[in-house]
């Protein structure tokens, strides 16, 4: 694959065009990467009442229902998204992992696991008193991508 970059400074907004013969397993990588690094710089709109805001991902610590409504909990507040688990599975980047049928959670917040083999295991988050109950179908996925994220890939 050839990598081309293209400086025009009249551009208004940054663009990325990928140029391929057929949409392979290795472009679709390059155009999730692309993607991922972008969606994390942009925020996403969530609402409390009627007041909308735009909080960046990275402050986002997980996503969880609350009967028919989706939650976004940061360090400090509870928002609320007008998006389903399943379509916030589809836009987040990366970081971001199902770890229940009621939960997604920024794999970049995570400061601790407890493993309990028996039920749900427990995943914490540093200097905040939430947690996220992390089910036994999705603990090792959980596990693998946390040792991804210390190795650097």
């Amino acid at each position: 694959m050839k990598i081309k970059i293209e400086i025009d400074e009249t551009l208004a907004e940054d663009e990325a065009v990928i140029r391929c013969a057929r949409l392979s397993d290795e472009v679709r990588a390059v155009q999730k990467a692309i993607s991922e690094v972008t969606a994390v710089s942009q925020g996403l709109e969530l609402y409390q009442g009627t007041t909308e805001y735009f909080i960046p991902l990275e402050e986002i610590l997980f996503f969880e229902t609350e009967g028919n409504l989706v939650m976004a909990h940061t360090r400090e507040d509870i928002y609320q998204t007008r998006y389903k688990l399943y379509e916030l599975e589809e836009l987040l980047p990366g970081a971001f992992l199902r770890v229940s049928k009621s939960a997604i959670l920024n794999t970049r917040c995570i400061y601790s696991l407890t493993r309990n083999l028996a039920a749900s295991s427990v995943a914490s988050f540093e200097n905040c008193p939430k947690q996220v109950f992390v089910s036994r179908n999705y603990y090792k996925v959980l596990v693998e991508k946390l040792k991804e994220k210390r190795l650097g890939r």
